[in-house]
């Protein structure tokens, strides 16, 4: 196999997409759906508690828009929201897809709104879901955000495609395109809920969206960073810290390797950051396992 991803030396364009599945329980069924995204794949996020994975897969173009369709087929084929119970508010057994543009080397967003290309992306996955697994879909992207969707969809906004109702095992999906974005949760020292609550408010703003969950015995702020070399992950920890003492952080998924440089590097082990945690890192892991 010939691996023609970017790399340092050459840059180049990447598509990446991060699949949001409503599981996280049972291993064995994340590892299949993992196996399903082949060689685009390059993380795996697993959490008990929320009940839900998320799935990192970037690359070229065609094989990433094929990953991900086998991955969607292996969701709607293995797992049954009627059964599901978590802690993550969810749509559908395939929950969230959103498509991101890159290009570069360190990659950068294609443009503020997650480029065209993205934006292609997302509507050839949103028809075929509908067409060949049957799910509505609800777009996000330019046109609303996914938490306009997560609050007004089979209320006041109909599914972009697809059936008119949900799908019985599967749900529906929220379909989008967006910039980079770096998901981050803060897992908090006392257990109160009401407190993260409202620190959650309190650090919310156009650039990070935050929600508190109580996890077990324990509470978690867990914040969406929407323009991440604006306001990263040492940004909202030294926000949080200053209310309340935070017992750990923990990054989902992958960030830009932008993000990492620009965040003082004797932080990043209590940021939970680290070279190996990036796009590019991984990207590179990928090009030698495969050349």
């Amino acid at each position: 196999m010939v691996v023609t991803w970017p790399s340092e030396d050459r840059g180049g364009d990447v598509l990446e997409c991060v699949v949001n599945v409503s599981e996280g329980r049972d291993a064995a069924i994340v590892a299949t759906l993992a196996r399903a995204a082949g060689n685009s794949l390059l993380d795996v996020h697993r959490d008990a508690d929320h009940h839900r994975s998320v799935l990192t897969l970037a690359g070229q173009d065609e094989a990433v828009q094929a990953a991900v369709r086998d991955v969607a087929r292996a969701v709607v084929g293995l797992l049954d929201l009627r059964a599901h119970e978590g802690a993550h508010p969810r749509f559908g057994v395939l929950d969230v897809v959103p498509w991101v543009a890159l290009e570069g080397w360190p990659l950068r967003d294609v443009d503020a709104d997650g480029g065209e290309w993205a934006r292609r992306a997302r509507d050839s996955f949103a028809v075929w879901a509908a067409s060949d697994l049957g799910l509505p879909v609800f777009l996000y992207g330019p046109e609303r955000s996914l938490p306009q969707v997560r609050k007004e969809a089979w209320h006041s906004l109909p599914p972009d495609f697809g059936p008119s109702r949900p799908h019985k095992t599967a749900g529906s999906v929220a379909v989008g395109c967006r910039p980079l974005m770096v998901a981050y949760n803060l897992w908090l020292a006392e257990p109160d809920a009401d407190r993260a609550a409202a620190i959650a408010r309190a650090i919310r703003s156009p650039l990070v969206r935050a929600l508190a969950f109580r996890l077990g015995g324990q509470v978690q702020v867990s914040c969406n960073l929407l323009r991440p070399l604006l306001v990263g992950p040492a940004d909202v920890w030294d926000e949080v810290w200053r209310l309340a003492t935070i017992t750990r952080a923990e990054l989902v998924g992958l960030v830009p390797e932008s993000v990492l440089l620009a965040t003082p590097q004797d932080r990043w082990g209590e940021l939970d950051l680290a070279p190996d945690r990036t796009i590019e890192g991984r990207l590179k892991q990928q090009v030698r396992l495969h050349e």
